[in-house]
């Protein structure tokens, strides 16, 4: 097995033991057990539990911005960009749910609080498609002046929940269901 393919294993691994056990349920031996290498391996690519963690956030977020940058040009009108964002965002989760899991625990943590602040205050250097957008809908008058933080919790506040029910059978999200949902939201931050 060649290194990316022990970097993927791991990920992986750890991907489906920390959704399910937790941050702190689940060390890394047991990780790397559950990765089939062994313990001292996992060290060689990630130098700590913390920089694994954040790594896999990374890795995640990433997908999913690769998917929205992939339909967003910056030709298309911001009301048509939100709805794209809110698709993608919804439909992934609702299609990987442990990955959902895994955000979801991580932006209810000490990791994610960190993230959260780095990205509203477009201090990480990263892509932010969503940050850009609501700032690019503020200044062009279309979405409502509002702090970031508050368009962002009405706008994926409750996608999160929605993705979070559908994942445990409280509601069937479908096509058309998602499209009012997505609706409903941009009524929330439209101008």
């Amino acid at each position: 097995m060649s290194k990316p393919d022990k970097r993927q294993e791991i990920m992986h691994a750890a991907l489906d033991l920390l959704a399910e056990q937790g941050f702190h349920g689940a060390p890394m031996a047991q990780i790397a057990s559950h990765a089939g290498v062994a313990a001292g391996t996992i060290y060689c690519y990630f130098e700590s539990r913390d920089v694994l963690i954040r790594e896999l956030y990374h890795d995640i977020e990433g997908r999913i911005n690769a998917q929205i940058e992939e339909g967003a040009a910056a030709s298309i009108p911001i009301r048509h960009r939100f709805n794209l964002v809110c698709s993608v965002l919804l439909n992934y989760f609702i299609d990987h749910p442990l990955e959902f899991r895994y955000v979801e625990q991580f932006h209810n943590s000490p990791y994610g609080t960190e993230h959260r602040r780095d990205k509203l205050l477009g201090r990480n250097g990263e892509a932010q498609p969503c940050r850009d957008l609501f700032l690019l809908g503020i200044s062009e008058g279309v979405i409502k002046d509002l702090p970031l933080v508050v368009l962002y919790a009405m706008t994926f506040g409750p996608l999160v929940i929605l993705a979070r029910d559908h994942i445990l059978g409280f509601v069937v999200l479908d096509k058309t269901l998602i499209e009012r949902i997505i609706d409903a939201c941009w009524d929330g931050v439209k101008r």
